[in-house]
């Protein structure tokens, strides 16, 4: 279970929700689709829509069914299911499809992207790529869903690598690239599952969590911490994606109208995550989150802390890294 503290720590939570059909007849071809995104969110009320759309341009022939707020599993649940046929796609983490294609996963590496604008000329130039790539391996992507920037909370301030010494930072389990970094940098992360993080913070297990604004409220962690580090750790994102066997049923004439539905819906979304993200950091300032600067000589430390824990995969078969020092070329020259 490979992925990074992303899609899911913007859209997590565990709601206990039977499967919704999005619309009241049952179509010829019903998508069966799962994601963590708990009913009533943006993604969710996305997808539903784009589903009634699907229906009306398609005459009843394509609909969604939607699974959401996790009953369905963690991404390598969802995936195993998908594999089996219980399940048709979902929404993914960025590193939930490394068993598929782990380097759709290299815009999301640690102290690679660190601002809007290299975001935007990054997946400007790769996104397209990764996509098609993910579609040779047997899943159609619609695109991706952007989750935001990752920050360090923590109940200390930390504005350089020395200020990690004795914090108990917080790593998703199976969050292998996470785990390396803090490592790297002398610090042993704590492992557990997203909903114990709160508790967490709450007896003091934890005093340190990776999370992105959107997410440190919504999931209330922003209530057990005082500080937010201002240099982004990593830019996170997902995708909505169906398995190619599945899509493949999918009447072909059908095919591109409801491609293009779900782009236009999963573009929506992704435009609505980076917005709610901007007003979360200043709704953090507002809730007395002190921000600390960091300066360019820590930032460098953290970058070849970085380099040296990604470097330690090489060989490994989880991701390309001659694509990430491409990728690092075209960021920096970008600069």
């Amino acid at each position: 279970m490979r992925r990074f503290v992303m899609f899911a720590l913007l859209m997590l939570a565990v709601v206990p929700l039977a499967g919704v059909s999005a619309a009241g007849a049952s179509p010829r071809v019903e998508l069966k689709v799962a994601t963590i995104a708990p009913d009533g969110t943006a993604l969710v009320e996305g997808l539903r829509e784009a589903s009634r759309e699907m229906l009306e341009k398609t005459g009843g022939r394509v609909g969604l069914k939607i699974y959401p707020g996790g009953v369905m599993g963690t991404d390598a649940v969802v995936l195993r299911k998908v594999r089996t046929g219980q399940l048709h796609g979902g929404t993914f983490v960025s590193g939930g499809l490394a068993d598929v294609y782990g380097d759709y996963m290299v815009l999301g590496m640690p102290m690679l992207l660190k601002d809007y604008a290299q975001v935007d000329r990054a997946r400007e130039k790769y996104e397209p790529m990764l996509t098609e790539e993910l579609e040779k391996r047997g899943f159609v992507s619609f695109g991706m869903i952007e989750s935001g920037f990752i920050y360090l909370m923590s109940n200390k301030p930390i504005a350089r690598l020395a200020d990690l010494k004795g914090l108990k930072v917080w790593v998703p389990e199976g969050d292998d690239i996470s785990r390396k970094v803090f490592e790297e940098a002398g610090v042993q992360p704590i492992p557990l599952p997203i909903p114990d993080v709160l508790t967490g913070l709450q007896t003091n297990l934890l005093d340190t969590v990776p999370s992105s604004p959107s997410a440190a409220i919504i999931l209330q962690w922003f209530t057990r911490v005082k500080y937010l580090t201002e240099v982004p750790l990593l830019y996170a994102y997902g995708t909505f994606a169906i398995a190619g066997k599945w899509w493949d049923r999918i009447p072909e004439q059908d095919r591109p109208v409801v491609r293009e539905v779900l782009t236009r819906a999963v573009k929506e979304v992704d435009r609505r995550n980076r917005r709610d993200n901007k007003e979360a950091l200043e709704t953090l300032r507002k809730q007395g989150i002190s921000f600390v600067p960091v300066g360019p000589d820590a930032v460098a430390g953290l970058e070849e802390v970085c380099r040296k824990a990604l470097e330690t995969f090489r060989g490994k078969g989880l991701f390309d890294l001659d694509l990430l020092e491409q990728v690092r070329r075209a960021v920096e020259q970008g600069r």
